[in-house]
Order: structure tokens, then C-alpha cells, then sequence
């Protein structure tokens, strides 16, 4: 059964030609699950060729704008492309009604039904399950209220992905995220800005490989790259001293699980 990523965006707050901010695909049995939205990401989509009509569930970990800010844009094109399946959307309490009055304000009503859950950010929960998959959020500690994601296989060997979005460091997702085959954790800035990213409620390229080698996960893959940073070897190579099998999230890049 497929069990893939595909990394759409990998920049943090602002887009550069070559990185789009956060957005990842996992593929899990055919069926498309879209985590993190940010502006551009349909464009993404097409870029790598994704027939993201079958994308059945979003998941937004946070209402900061590099994480959301393309949900309504997609929402509109599957309403243009004349979508009738039901789409399911997962997300803090104000995004539906950010969406709502997006909506609203342009006199649109979308022509498939459009399922909020909303979702807390403050407990582990489990907040989707279906025949292949589950899917729990779990919190995570930035300046607005956030969570991560882990998708858990359904099979004898089940494999299983966890995303780490904005976070601070913090060891308090090892019992959510231990012996993960794949870990996405932030890393927006190398080690050597860890006061930076103190105050800003982010992690560091040391930080992120420390949460991979204490949580025991399999694979770590780093990403939400400052856009400081032209390139990105120097990121690797740090994380890389404390965890070895660390990998960069770069734009159009699939990982197997």
C-alpha cells in the first residue's frame, strides 16, 4: 500500500523562487491528504503534477498566514472545477469562520459540501479514522495556539508520519511522535540564532535533530527554512552531528515511508 510525502512548500513566513511556504501531501493508499495551506500551494499541486481533485481531507495546524493562506484559494478552484465530493477540513476554530465570511463577502456557495472539524490544540486527540489510517493532533508550543499531526498506518506493519509545524523546543511531543518512521520538524534557523528562535517560538537545526534522536523516529526531515538562507547544506550538515538520518524538505521532493 503507497505510504508517501510529497513536499509542496518548504520556506517559513515569506516565498523565495525556488521554496514556497509550508504544505505537504501524504499519500496513504490513493487517498490525498493535504497538510498546511499556504498562498501558492494549488499552484504547487499542478507544478508536480498531483490530481489534487482527490485530495479528501485538509489539515491546518495554525492561523498564521504561511500555513493558510491558500486554503480558500484551492477551496474556490475545486467550486470552479465543479467538485461534488465532500470536502473535509481540519483546523483551529476561527478558520471556519475566516472561511465563512470569505465566502459570504463574495456571495460564493460552493457546489460540494464543505465538513469542518475543528480541532483543539491543547490535548492529544484523535481526530480522524478511516479503514487505512488514523490521524491524531497533539500540541505544539508557538506564539498562537497550534498542533501537529501523526498519521498512523491501519495494517500489521503500519508505518507512520508525524508534522511537526511551528514549534519552540520542546520534549513534551516525544510520547506523541516516539519511534515514528518519518518526522517533519520545523527548522527555521541554523544554531547559532537559538535566541532568535527562542523568541519567536521556533526551533533550531540542533533543536529539530534532538527531538529525532530522543524521540528514537527513523527518519528526520527538516524544513520551514528561513528565508535568510540561500543554502541550505549548512542546515543539513548541523542536524546532521546529532542525527544522522536528517534530510532536507525541499520543494518536489517525495519520500517513501
Amino acid at each position: 500500500m503507497a505510504f508517501s510525502l510529497t513536499i509542496l512548500g518548504s520556506n517559513s513566513a515569506i516565498p523565495i523562487l525556488n521554496r514556497n511556504p509550508s504544505a505537504h501531501l501524504l499519500t496513504v493508499n490513493e487517498r490525498l491528504f493535504l497538510i498546511d495551506c499556504a498562498e501558492g500551494t494549488q499552484l504547487q499541486l499542478r507544478k508536480f503534477h498531483i490530481k489534487f481533485q482527490r485530495i479528501s481531507r485538509i489539515f491546518i495546524t495554525h492561523l498564521h498566514g504561511d500555513h493558510y493562506f491558500g486554503v480558500i484559494g484551492l477551496l474556490n478552484t475545486f467550486h470552479l472545477l465543479g467538485r461534488k465530493e465532500q470536502l473535509y477540513l481540519y483546523g483551529p476554530p476561527m478558520l471556519k469562520e475566516i472561511i465563512e465570511l470569505q465566502m459570504e463577502t463574495s456571495m460564493t456557495v460552493l457546489n460540494y459540501p464543505l465538513i469542518f472539524h475543528l480541532v483543539s490544540s491543547d490535548k492529544y486527540n484523535l481526530i480522524h479514522e478511516d479503514d487505512n489510517v488514523t490521524v491524531h493532533s497533539f500540541p505544539l508550543v508557538h506564539s498562537v495556539p497550534t498542533c501537529g499531526f501523526i498519521f498512523h498506518e491501519k495494517k500489521k506493519e503500519p508505518r507512520s508520519y508525524a508534522y511537526c509545524s511551528d514549534t519552540a523546543y520542546t520534549e513534551s511531543i516525544i510520547p506523541y511522535i516516539g519511534g515514528c518512521d518519518l518526522l517533519y520538524h520545523e527548522t527555521t534557523f541554523m544554531h547559532g540564532m537559538a535566541v532568535v528562535a527562542q523568541e519567536k517560538f521556533h526551533s533550531t537545526t540542533i533543536e529539530a535533530a534532538a527531538v529525532a534522536l530522543k524521540a528514537k523516529v527513523k527518519k528526520l526531515v527538516i524544513g520551514h527554512f528561513s528565508a535568510r538562507y540561500e543554502d541550505l547544506q549548512p542546515l543539513l550538515d548541523e542536524a546532521r552531528t546529532v542525527f544522522q538520518e536528517t534530510y532536507l524538505a525541499e520543494d518536489g521532493e517525495i519520500f517513501q515511508i
